[in-house]
């Protein structure tokens, strides 16, 4: 944790002095030093730029990137631990279809600087997808002979419910991408994923779910490594699966949520993180729920400032973590068809 706590902020501190303006670092450090301590003085017009610079543009994104990384992260780790499935991520289970498809509508309708604005929307398709996506998986549940326990609730019926729900969202957005005519690229644009513009209420709100969300795994984390053992040494040990499943199930999701409705869609971080740190961690939730959030804020905050201030031209960063992201995703699912 302190490795990748002084990754996360040598990673903020080179992120803050890169892009069009450069940034010396020393002048960084006096910058936030004196906000901080409450001594700033702006003595000729270069620092004024720098402080706007920092706290007006570069400082607001950079954070909400990467607390939207580690909310990812996290949101993954859980995941992985409820389904037991190597595979799952927080879009396996359509949310992150659903807030494409609510983003869409406020789009389509051009609710962008209503109060009911575009993160609102996408927020609501989430969480109103989770629930659906729930409510289909006990539905096939009861219908499977009364036997169906709750754990292969989790693994199976559920992975089935969102690739079905995310399918049919899908094909809901690309017909909302038929009616928008000139605002499809808006659409288009806000799916792919993007940090930028960025406010402080965007971090604000981003950050108190990233800590209620951390409080929460951490508190379950023991029964989170009692559930791998199996359904029945689980329930032998004491730990209520029901209760714990559905908190942590909506705890993931609601991370998850948050991050797709202030960032867009930004694929395969959930994924990759957790089983990169497992090879330093281990499999115990205790270590690896704080670390994999710590090294999904590293992660995508390392890929953001590649794309706003490396590349020629920025691109949404949806596009860059798909494209590096694939090709992982398709080695781990071979990798766990031969065991």
């Amino acid at each position: 944790m302190i490795l990748f706590s002084l990754f996360l902020g040598a990673m903020i501190l080179i992120s803050l002095s890169m892009g069009y303006i450069k940034i010396p670092v020393q002048e960084i450090f006096h910058i936030l030093l004196g906000k901080l301590f409450n001594t700033l003085t702006l003595d000729t017009a270069q620092s004024e730029t720098f402080y706007a610079v920092i706290f007006h543009v570069r400082l607001p994104r950079i954070l909400t990137c990467a607390a939207v990384g580690g909310a990812l992260s996290l949101s993954g780790v859980l995941f992985q631990g409820i389904l037991l499935n190597p595979l799952a991520d927080p879009y396996t289970l359509g949310v992150s279809a659903g807030a494409a498809f609510g983003a869409s509508i406020a789009i389509l309708l051009n609710l962008g600087a209503a109060f009911v604005s575009i993160p609102g929307f996408a927020f609501a398709g989430a969480i109103a997808t989770l629930f659906f996506v729930i409510f289909l998986s006990y539905s096939s549940s009861s219908r499977g002979g009364g036997q169906g326990s709750v754990s292969r609730l989790s693994s199976n019926n559920l992975i089935l419910s969102g690739i079905i729900v995310a399918a049919i969202l899908s094909a809901g957005i690309s017909f909302l991408k038929f009616l928008a005519n000139d605002q499809v690229s808006v659409i288009i644009f806000w799916l792919m994923g993007s940090f930028a513009s960025k406010t402080w209420a965007n971090f604000l709100v981003v950050f108190l779910f990233l800590l209620f969300g951390l409080l929460v795994s951490i508190f379950y984390a023991r029964d989170l490594n009692i559930i791998s053992l199996g359904e029945r040494a689980a329930s032998s040990l004491g730990v209520d699966l029901k209760k714990v499943i559905l908190i942590l199930l909506l705890t993931g999701s609601m991370l998850a949520a948050v991050s797709v409705s202030v960032s867009g869609i930004i694929g395969f971080v959930g994924l990759l993180v957790p089983h990169m740190i497992r090879f330093l961690t281990g499999p115990d939730n205790r270590k690896l729920l704080p670390v994999s959030m710590l090294a999904g804020a590293v992660l995508l905050l390392f890929a953001d400032t590649i794309t706003r201030a490396v590349l020629p031209h920025e691109i949404p960063i949806g596009v860059l973590t798909a494209l590096t992201g694939g090709p992982v995703f398709c080695w781990i699912f071979k990798k766990s068809r031969l065991k």
